[in-house]
């Protein structure tokens, strides 16, 4: 018999989990965006997402889901016929690039599958650009549909040995808020993020960081239109100009709060370690249901290179999704479909989910996502290894 009369919980990759104190923050009337208390409040939110990205440099809020964010940086990156270098770590990676492509930029992938990018091949390949026409370096840190996370650091290094002048411009829509990320201290020119993933809001907001570098390339971009261009907005003195036009009134009400229980209330060092240890006690759940030869695993096999936001996963002999349907009709919680890991007419895309556990999510939510999934697995007789929700409240409770 479905118990799902309580409270449903949607655990997927975004849109995430949006707070009682933020839905309360957006709940308002529409202010007058003319005077009053929006225009301080949202010089404290640039300076806010500035401590963020960690970077001293600047950023533009546009209104836009995250496929916007990608435009509003290509835009600002390129002319047409410029040349670019993707590091691809998965669908999104690959998504990213086929957007530049439609948008007239000449675009090289290095496709690393489900691993990380290699920066050892990075900096050969640069080596060889004597003539040095890649001007960008494009990657995500977090492949939203893989799960993969890419060393940026590593990355960044790879750029600076091969004496090559590209910029770095980072997709890091699935990992803001979630994973350690540092824009000037690693070296990044260009960040891209968006508001529906740890940032903890509804989709509407896309957000876009640049160094000095980014900046001056931009005030040169071919591509830039009057709304996309980065330069108006970031040297704005009217508050419309700021947006490219009418304010996303309760959006900022919304991320003035979301930033301030990520900065103020819990800490962002607080809020990576949190992510860290939720991502490791599902990764203990899987390795237990694996166990064994089940069929039961995770994507990136390596700890390393895995997202502390996302979690995509296998279940064999289309159990996954035999799996994702029985949790949301009989247990009322939603998880994620598979994406690039097999073509919907394919036999093996039935195999494949993800588990999305960003921004507002903590140590129950997790368990509990846990023990339906394994309510689950009983339930419809898939094969799978005995103690993971003992290995994942190990890890919860600090004793692994």
């Amino acid at each position: 018999m479905p118990s799902i009369s309580g409270r449903t919980y949607l655990a997927i990759p975004g849109p995430s989990v949006i707070p009682d104190s933020v839905l309360n923050a957006m709940h308002r009337a529409s202010p007058n965006i003319y005077e009053g208390d929006i225009i301080g409040m949202t010089g404290e939110i640039f300076d806010q997402l500035k401590q963020l990205a960690g970077t001293r440099h600047h950023v533009a809020i546009y209104i836009a889901n995250g496929h916007g964010g990608w435009e509003a940086a290509l835009s600002n990156m390129f002319s047409r016929g410029d040349k670019a270098l993707v590091l691809a770590s998965g669908l999104f990676g690959t998504g990213w690039a086929a957007a530049a492509t439609q948008m007239g930029v000449d675009i090289e992938i290095m496709d690393f599958g489900r691993s990380a990018a290699d920066p050892a091949r990075l900096e050969d390949r640069l080596r060889a650009d004597t003539d040095r026409s890649i001007k960008y370096v494009m990657v995500t840190h977090v492949d939203t549909a893989s799960s993969v996370r890419n060393d940026l650091k590593a990355i960044r290094r790879a750029i600076d040995a091969a004496d090559h002048p590209a910029l770095l411009a980072v997709d890091a829509i699935a990992s803001l808020g979630c994973d350690e990320l540092r824009m000037d201290d690693w070296g990044i020119d260009l960040l891209i993020g968006a508001s529906q993933k740890g940032l903890m809001l509804p989709p509407g907001l896309a957000l876009l960081w640049l160094s000095n570098k980014a900046l001056a390339a931009a005030q040169e971009a071919g591509l830039a239109t009057p709304y996309w261009a980065a330069a108006p907005r970031v040297t704005a003195t009217e508050f419309w100009r700021f947006f490219g036009g009418t304010p996303p009134t309760q959006h900022l009400y919304g991320l003035h709060e979301a930033l301030r229980l990520v900065l103020v209330e819990e800490g962002l060092d607080a809020v990576w370690r949190r992510h860290r240890v939720l991502a490791a006690a599902i990764w203990a759940a899987f390795d237990a249901w694996g166990a064994g030869g089940t069929g039961i695993g995770l994507n990136v096999t390596d700890p390393a290179m895995r997202g502390h936001s996302v979690t995509a996963a296998r279940i064999a002999d289309g159990n996954g999704l035999r799996l994702r349907r029985w949790l949301e009709t009989e247990a009322g919680v939603t998880l994620g479909v598979g994406l690039g890991m097999a073509a919907p007419d394919e036999p093996a895309y039935g195999d494949y989910l993800r588990i999305g556990h960003m921004g507002h999510v903590n140590a129950h939510m997790v368990m509990g996502v846990l023990g339906t999934m394994e309510a689950g697995l009983n339930a419809l007789d898939v094969p799978h290894g005995s103690g993971a929700l003992e290995a994942a409240a190990r890890v919860l409770g600090g004793r692994q």
